[in-house]
């Protein structure tokens, strides 16, 4: 039997493994990726990205090809069986990431893209066509037996650190005795995509829901193909019927008969699918870790089931690279549940919250709800989450920023323009709009941002030499409406803290280091 040795080692090629591939390669690390499939799924699944997962994958070097693939999210809008209004859920308004609260994309094409991205790097190695077997959570150096068909050759491949991308029926997650654990959410709908011929455009709502008990429905961009719209409706099945009756072809243009015809579109697929919300008990054990649906598996209508996904990814992997660069303690990792876990279930929660809205196939109960939309005594959907605990600074003053995304912003210094990504790469950025801010910061201190690979971000409303001009106002604006003058972002865009004055950026400085090291203060006011 083959043996190799890797310093990671992903288990699963959707979208979460891929993204894990690309930032972990693009690093230098040595990363093997096994899938049990020999080639991509080629039908659409998930069909909205938020905007901080549109600026995510923009940052990892995808940004031209999202471009394409992507239109900007309309109202998410929810009717009842006479169209009267019951939700309006804006997301064209301006996000904090800049651009529209969300984004719907052609996955399969979203997926090519990756793939061409982990393709590049010559330390990722692409296994495809290879089933896990077996999983040795060694709490030194796990390892995975995998075994390839037809010929039945096995590898076993040992690394640093394992990371199950593997669905929601995974094998790293089971062989490694993790409970799955069901929220209590479970409803059958059919899934109908279509491609929109050239030159037609169909006089259908943007985004939504029908809340007819009649059928629930749900109506919704399905991004772009090669120029060409695809537009998604999604069908509860109701109790009287069964999964082989819904979803015969001659009824799937007779529930789409009142939308769009034949001669209109082409059919791309139409399935059943059993909408469920399930949570991983925990997300590690030693060194093998679980990411996207092998973590949580959440309802569709809030469109973050892949988004949570590559959060995971975006999280997981600056922290792994801390760690192996030798910049942070293992202690560091056990922050990735910490912060991911309740982030996902609560996320899981609004979903099904939204689910218990249209999934309404009783009348007498659809009219109580919509009653109670009317008469304002509907409870509201639940808040989206922020990260509560974790590598978060609550200390200072500005500490109710700390776990919230930060700004993202159009930068001009010295005549290069830009996204901050773009003009600074990624990972932790401190910026700074009190120059005086700066000059609190020890030469040790500074030194020891500068091996983290932190950018120290001067910036002005205006043009200056050697300093950022925040181009739109954007960064001018958010520290305005929160106070502050300097503000330290971690390489996933999150809000490490945030602080009014100059002199308290250094005591978080210290706490960062301090979480991440458990080095002595470098700054004496910290002591």
């Amino acid at each position: 039997m083959e043996q190799k040795a890797v310093d990671v080692l992903v288990v699963g090629y959707g979208p979460v493994g891929q993204m894990l591939a690309i930032l972990l390669g693009s690093k230098g690390y040595k990363v093997a990726v096994y899938e049990r499939q020999k080639s991509a799924y080629p039908l659409p699944r998930a069909v909205c990205m938020d905007h901080e997962i549109y600026r995510a994958v923009m940052a990892a070097g995808a940004g031209k090809t999202l471009t394409q693939l992507s239109a900007p999210s309309p109202r998410y809008q929810w009717f009842n069986a006479k169209w009267e209004m019951l939700l309006d859920i804006d997301w064209t308004v301006e996000s904090v990431s800049g651009g529209p609260e969300a984004h719907f994309f052609h996955q399969p094409s979203l997926e090519a893209a990756f793939d061409a991205r982990v393709r590049t790097l010559p330390n990722v190695e692409l296994n495809l066509g290879w089933e896990a077997v077996s999983v040795d959570a060694d709490a030194n150096r796990p390892s995975v037996n995998f075994r390839r068909k037809p010929d039945e050759t096995e590898q076993t491949v040992s690394a640093k650190y394992v990371i199950g991308a593997d669905g929601a029926n995974s094998f790293i997650r089971n062989s490694v005795g993790i409970e799955w654990h069901n929220r209590g959410f479970e409803a059958d709908w059919l899934v109908v995509d279509v491609l929109v011929n050239e030159g037609v455009h169909l006089d259908v709502p943007s985004a939504g829901q029908l809340c007819d008990p009649v059928r629930p429905t749900t109506f919704v961009p399905g991004g772009i193909f090669k120029g060409r719209e695809i537009r998604r409706w999604e069908f509860m099945r109701l109790p009287s019927e069964s999964k082989q009756e819904i979803e015969g072809e001659a009824n799937v243009w007779r529930l789409l008969s009142k939308w769009v015809s034949p001669s209109q579109a082409v059919l791309v697929r139409h399935a059943v699918y059993t909408f469920k919300s399930l949570s991983a008990s925990s997300w590690r054990r030693n060194n093998v870790f679980i990411a996207g649906d092998a973590a949580h598996l959440m309802p569709p209508f809030m469109g973050q089931g892949m988004c949570s996904g590559l959060r995971d990814a975006f999280n997981l992997s600056w922290k792994l690279d801390a760690v192996m660069k030798g910049l942070a303690t293992e202690g560091i990792l056990d922050t990735y549940e910490t912060e991911r876990k309740p982030h996902a279930d609560q996320i899981i929660d609004i979903s099904m919250h939204l689910g218990e809205i249209v999934c309404v196939a009783d009348a007498e109960k659809a009219a109580a709800r919509d009653r109670s939309y009317k008469d304002g005594t509907a409870a509201p959907p639940p808040k989206f989450p922020i990260l509560q605990e974790g590598l978060l600074d609550h200390q200072d003053a500005g500490s109710e920023l700390a776990g919230r995304l930060g700004p993202h912003a159009q930068l001009c210094i010295n005549g290069k323009a830009g996204r901050m990504d773009e003009i600074f790469g990624n990972g932790f950025m401190l910026l700074l709009r009190d120059a005086s801010a700066a000059d609190v910061l020890s030469t040790a201190g500074i030194a020891a941002l500068t091996r983290l690979g932190t950018r120290i971000v001067e910036f002005s409303a205006d043009e200056r030499p050697n300093k950022a001009h925040d181009v739109d106002g954007t960064l001018s604006a958010f520290f305005d409406r929160h106070a502050i003058n300097a503000l330290l972002v971690r390489p996933d865009f999150y809000i490490y803290a945030a602080s009014k004055e100059a002199n308290a950026i250094a005591a978080s400085v210290d706490r960062l280091l301090a979480s991440m090291t458990h080095d002595a203060p470098v700054h004496a006011s910290a002591a």
